[in-house]
């Protein structure tokens, strides 16, 4: 899986480092169907403070499309934590969503005898 790390800011260019491995971890059950992820930090008001460290995570994913999260949260590190706690449950529900169901499959097969 290919991590790309976009940021203006230099607080959040030092989590680059940090964030690829937990990424990479919480998505090692997926990873084969997970072959790009991004990761964008932004300041969403600048330098005034409050709850506005934004992380966008966009997931290119094999079967489910590219599922886009986004969190936000008052440092960097809670905002791509929260982000990545996200996309995890993001992916679990598009994969089982994405599997057929046995009721489905019975009601074919009796529709097609």
């Amino acid at each position: 899986m290919q991590v790309h790390f976009e940021s203006k800011d230099a607080t959040a260019l030092a989590l680059r480092d940090v964030a690829a491995e937990p990424l990479r971890f919480a998505m090692r059950r997926v990873a084969l169907n997970v072959p790009l992820a991004r990761v964008q930090m932004s300041d969403v008001n600048g330098p005034r403070g409050g709850v506005d460290k934004r992380c966008t995570l966009e997931l290119r994913t094999h079967g489910a499309g590219t599922l886009v999260i986004v969190a936000t949260a008052r440092a960097w590190r809670a905002a791509f934590e929260a982000a990545l706690a996200r996309a995890a449950h993001a992916l679990v529900k598009a994969w089982q969503r994405s599997r057929s169901h046995p009721r489905a499959d019975k009601r074919l097969l009796a529709e097609t005898r």
